[in-house]
């Protein structure tokens, strides 16, 4: 898990509005950090960065030099979303979000999925005790390495390749602080299931299927499942209650995660962590909802997950007291005050909704 923190220590904290809706639902978070530290009697430095599409667009970086050293000297960051309409589909996710994963080492993304009072789910008669687990994603490897190319591009005989790279320790540092993880989370079920398709794949997958029964040795008091992905995602929308924590590949951990999502009432509450749990690394916190631009500016868009990304923020550096009271108040205010998570459809403006959780706390 990541190093707590020194409670004595300003919590420093990059902030990345980014595009879209980005900028007001982090403006949110913000506001909960401002109240929920004072409530809690810590301190914390806040540094606004302006990576994203805007930025891009004028200058033509993505992320300026020294930009990740500088992140590094952070112990968390703050994202708010990035996707402009103005730049192609790409250049911003690998040249910004997938850079910080790969050179910040953030090894693994977590996802939790908890369905909040209050929160339609598609899944009829399922509630908030039957959803709530945790996917556990390996963050760097896998076919997101980019090892791959072209033969006679554009043209009959085209080919395409695209390979994807496992090592045993990226596995192995995975697994293991997904076995740390569900023996820290000592729900009841106390269980943690490795999702890959070993079947198919029987190479990469192969080597996480064997590296995942050698680190079970090591935790005997966990017990132990797997789900090729093709039955997991059969088994969540079936019996979500099933899960406890699952840990799972980079690329099968996009897909899951997408639909965990919806289960847990959509993108509007959804929050994820891309974390470097070991000593003095800096990891990032963010909503899943994309920057939704056709809502830029209009004060309606959900801020529940990006307040959400922000308790994790707190859980995951060292101020847990202050993240569980964050989520208390979040639950207090999905489950009684507002009409629905869609964005518009609220009851209450983007602001409103972050008043109303600080005024929870």
């Amino acid at each position: 898990m990541p190093a707590d923190k020194s409670a004595t220590k300003p919590l420093k904290i990059a902030v990345i509005g980014g595009d879209g809706t980005g900028p007001e639902v982090a403006a949110e978070g913000m506001k909960v950090l401002s109240a929920v530290a004072r409530l809690e009697g810590f301190t914390y430095e806040a540094t606004d960065l302006d990576f994203g599409g805007e930025r891009y667009l004028r200058t033509g970086e993505i992320l300026p030099d020294g930009a990740v050293d500088q992140l590094r000297k952070f112990d968390a960051i703050y994202l708010g979303a990035i996707g402009h309409p103005d730049v192609k589909p790409g250049i911003l996710e690998k040249g910004l979000l997938l850079e910080m994963r790969f050179q910040l080492d953030q090894y693994i993304n977590l996802r939790p999925v908890k369905l909040l009072p209050g929160v339609e789910t598609p899944l009829k008669d399922k509630t908030t005790k039957d959803i709530d687990f945790v996917v556990v994603r390996e963050n760097t490897e896998d076919l997101y390495c980019g090892v791959g190319g072209f033969l006679k591009k554009n043209t009959p005989d085209e080919v395409a390749t695209q390979s994807a790279v496992y090592t045993r320790k990226g596995c192995e540092r995975c697994i293991r602080w997904a076995f740390e993880f569900t023996r820290k989370r000592n729900s009841p079920k106390k269980m943690l299931t490795l999702v890959a398709k070993t079947n198919v794949l029987t190479y990469g997958h192969d080597l996480w299927w064997r590296t995942f029964q050698d680190v079970a040795k090591e935790y005997p008091d966990v017990k132990t499942d797997y789900n090729h992905v093709d039955a997991c995602c059969m088994w969540m929308v079936k019996n979500p209650e099933f899960y406890d924590v699952i840990v799972t590949t980079n690329m099968f951990g996009d897909i899951i995660t997408d639909l965990a999502g919806i289960l847990q009432g959509g993108m509007g509450v959804a929050a994820g962590g891309n974390i470097n749990p070991e000593p003095g690394g800096t990891s990032m916190y963010e909503p899943m909802g994309g920057s939704a631009p056709k809502y830029t500016g209009q004060n309606v868009i959900n801020p529940i997950a990006a307040i959400n990304a922000m308790a994790m923020l707190l859980e995951h550096s060292g101020q847990p007291a202050a993240a569980a009271r964050v989520n208390k108040a979040v639950a207090h205010v999905t489950g009684t005050k507002m009409k629905s998570q869609a964005a518009g459809k609220m009851g209450y403006s983007t602001t409103q909704v972050g008043d109303l959780v600080v005024e929870n706390l």
